[in-house]
């Protein structure tokens, strides 16, 4: 269940479970049965180095690719099917041959010398402006690019008058023509041919365009072009702001006549080849559809100064026209890239085992419940990309399009905000739940900058069912995974693992439901679901999920989303867990997972500590915590040596009214005789919360009584109160407090999102109270 191509990508992984080498490529071992270790058996025999069993075996699997986009499950077909190379190439060049006799003459150029002919590599088009004083135009390309630098000015004067300007505050200028394809006249921001890059024989040239040039795209302009090509109004978006800004209204307007022409006549015999080649020469002209646009750019830096490609297909993510356009060469870029084609496709190991479905994920009305063993998502991530919108350039020529009703994303045109999106998220997730086996994984690849985005995903994925068992970000540069602590942490990929409870502990958990053994006994399975161990570079990192704190909070909110009460609080938690659990370096296993860890941890170089992001109480009391504890930290500290610590670490939050450094030690801490404070023992801890909890329930009674928007409040109070009202049923006070926060804290605080949300549910379900008198 991916976005965009990557669907396709998915399937081809999934065939790449099957093949020895790749799967050795990424650092595992294979033995001769297809055992897949995570490192090379001992000479025992059975198991790896450290002691441990096989973790999977080869073999490819059988995956389901299903996405919204007909575009996207176009391309996964054509990565998860077998084509037969020899025919596709004997009919690619056949084409290449037909519109090179019917369109050839269009990239025709005469050399310098005035004579020998020359081939069009790719044409540059300039935006022209306006000057605001003397009221003439004025070439961009002329004005604006310094060619000895090789760069663009962000100033430039008038060649007429001599003003100085800066392009923002410039107004284009526009020209009016008659549309052939529509029937009518348009308007448009005018951009006219610069600069013209061609080859004779084997050498390369450029020139300004001459008058038969410009003659040339004239009588091009001017004819009717005798093939099919498509021409739908481009819809109102959230991204169509770009080319509506400037005139393109119409899908062709994306395209120079001439490479419209040309599109359309290789498309015109692409629909005359065999049934069997249709599909990959379509795919084919799909993959360079946008570098042919009017969206493929010019990099003047690499132009001038070399080291890169000069053209590249634009600002990817938005439907943008750049002010240098590069009409590129259609003829000469399917030359290019067929054969790389053909290459990919000799040494393709696809069998074609790859189910396809062009559908919203919500609704696998044709799956039974549970015959999935592993899931892959990557959804869309709120507004960061429209998809719909996106695909449309794709989707008018293949003549399937989306139904961007279901489509999961933040889009004010659509009028889909966060909840929207949330909702659509959960629908999806949900249905993945039902199709997921028990005691199965989940992996979820995310990417945005929103805390609020990350925190409806997670939410969604909560209220479906699923246990949220580890995070890390992915560096794609190092191609390393690292876990996070904080939702600060969310500029870079994460990657987000995530199972279904096994059935037979969820029927029990039923039974035990809003007690201390229910509680426990989610404990006890989320620890058996977590990695023992994780070994980077020789150095064990803390697993956080393992954790007091996080182990809290994934049992409270599997109570909550279950609609339970919370049977006990955190120090009554974080006692408990020091009875039943044994523990290494703030981390809890189970008795017979804890020799395994104490055994990689003698092997070991160090244990690396994960770093804390100080930005409320919450995380301020974690940071004290691991800083005063000895396995983790320095051990007991004055407040003296504290402070200058602690005032580094803090970036808090403008809503945050966080507590005085001293009140949080004298609520959470103890002090011993040298005025050093320590973390308490569990016995002395519970007397200290309850402590706390008391007068974060006192702070809460005044946000309740309060009326009209909370500016500046205690987050912990909040969270506390919250907590408090949720196991007294008080469903509705939840809703009515949370409707005093500001909306974006609410939605970035995962804890508040989780009781508001299943709080809000609750209270619309409750009779009113007046209606039962």
């Amino acid at each position: 269940f991916d976005g965009f191509c990557g669907t396709g990508m998915t399937g081809v992984a999934a065939q790449l479970c099957g093949d020895k080498r790749t799967v050795e490529s990424l650092g595992y071992y294979v033995d001769d049965e297809g055992n897949i270790y995570d490192q090379p058996p001992s000479p025992a025999g059975g198991r790896g180095a450290g002691g441990e069993g096989p973790i999977s075996r080869l073999g490819a699997r059988k995956a389901v690719l299903v996405d919204l986009s007909p575009a996207a499950t176009f391309i996964a077909y054509n990565y998860n099917t077998p084509v037969d190379v020899a025919a596709f190439e004997r009919e690619a060049r056949r084409i290449l041959q037909e519109v090179e006799d019917a369109c050839g003459w269009m990239y025709e150029t005469l050399h310098t010398d005035g004579k020998t002919k020359g081939r069009i590599n790719y044409t540059v088009w300039s935006d022209v402006f306006m000057c605001p004083e003397c009221g003439r135009e004025m070439v961009f390309w002329d004005v604006a690019v310094d060619k000895e630098a090789g760069k663009v000015r962000k100033t430039f004067s008038c060649p007429h008058c001599g003003v100085e300007h800066h392009k923002r505050n410039l107004d284009r200028a526009w020209e009016t023509m008659y549309d052939r394809a529509l029937g009518q006249t348009v308007r448009r921001a005018k951009q006219i041919p610069v600069i013209i890059n061609y080859s004779v024989g084997r050498s390369r040239y450029e020139k300004r365009p001459n008058a038969d040039d410009l003659a040339l795209i004239r009588k091009i302009e001017e004819s009717d072009i005798p093939y099919k090509f498509p021409t739908d109004a481009i819809p109102q978006g959230d991204k169509t702001s770009d080319p509506f800004n400037i005139g393109i209204t119409h899908i062709h307007h994306f395209y120079t006549r001439r490479n419209l022409w040309v599109l359309a006549a290789m498309w015109h015999q692409t629909k005359a080849a065999a049934q069997a080649i249709q599909p990959i020469m379509v795919f084919a002209l799909t993959a360079a559809m946008r570098y042919l646009t009017r969206m493929s750019k010019l990099g003047t830096t690499y132009y001038f100064r070399g080291g890169g490609g000069a053209i590249n297909a634009g600002i990817l993510g938005t439907l943008y026209i750049p002010s240098f356009s590069s009409e590129n060469n259609v003829l000469r870029t399917m030359s290019i890239r067929l054969p790389k084609l053909y290459r990919v496709l000799r040494q393709s190991f696809i069998r074609g085992s790859a189910s396809i479905s062009a559908q919203s994920a919500s609704g696998l009305v044709r799956g039974p419940h549970r015959f999935v063993d592993y899931i892959f998502v990557d959804p869309p991530f709120g507004g960061n990309l429209m998809y719909s919108e996106l695909n449309f350039l794709w989707e008018t020529w293949l003549r399937v399009f989306t139904n961007n009703h279901p489509e999961a994303i933040v889009n004010k045109v659509q009028r889909k905000g966060l909840l929207e999106y949330q909702h659509l998220m959960e629908q999806c997730f949900r249905e993945f739940y039902r199709v997921l086996k028990p005691g199965r994984w989940m992996t979820v690849e995310f990417h945005n900058s929103k805390n609020s985005i990350w925190n409806a995903i997670q939410e969604a994925m909560l209220r479906a069912g699923f246990v949220v068992a580890d995070v890390r970000t992915f560096d794609k540069r190092q191609g390393t995974f690292n876990q996070i602590t904080a939702t600060g942490a969310v500029k870079q990929d994460l990657i987000i693992s995530a199972y279904k409870p096994r059935t037979g502990f969820e029927r029990r958990f039923l039974e035990q439901a809003g007690s201390e053994e229910g509680a426990w006994a989610f404990v006890r399975q989320h620890l058996e679901r977590l990695p023992i161990v994780v070994e980077q570079d020789g150095a064990l990192e803390v697993v956080a999920e393992r954790q007091a704190y996080l182990l809290y909070d994934r049992m409270v909110a599997f109570h909550i989303q279950r609609g339970f009460s919370v049977p006990m609080g955190a120090a009554e938690f974080y006692a408990g867990l020091k009875q039943r659990f044994p523990e290494r370096d703030g981390m809890y296993f189970l008795p017979h997972q804890v020799a395994e860890y104490d055994r990689r941890r003698l092997r070991a170089e160090r244990v690396e500590q994960l770093a804390l992001f100080v930005t409320d109480e919450k995380s301020a009391i974690q940071w004290l915590r691991q800083e005063l504890d000895p396995a983790t930290g320095s051990g007991p500290q004055t407040y003296q040596d504290l402070q200058p610590k602690f005032l580094r670490e803090l970036h808090k939050a403008r809503h945050e009214a966080l507590p005085e450094l001293s009140e949080m030690l004298a609520q959470n801490f103890l002090k011993d005789e040298q005025d050093r404070w320590y973390v308490p023992d569990p016995a002395r801890q519970e007397d200290l919360e309850k402590l706390r909890e008391r007068s974060l329930l006192r702070e809460f009674q005044e946000y309740a009584q309060g009326k009209g928007r909370l500016r500046v409040f205690r987050t912990e109070a909040v969270r506390a109160g919250f907590k408090h009202a949720w196991h007294e049923r008080d469903y509705r006070l939840i809703v009515k407090v949370a409707e005093r926060l500001p909306e974006s804290v609410l939605q970035e605080d995962a804890s508040l999102l989780m009781y508001y949300d299943n709080a809000l549910m609750r209270a619309e379900s409750e009779p009113a109270q007046e209606r039962l008198l």
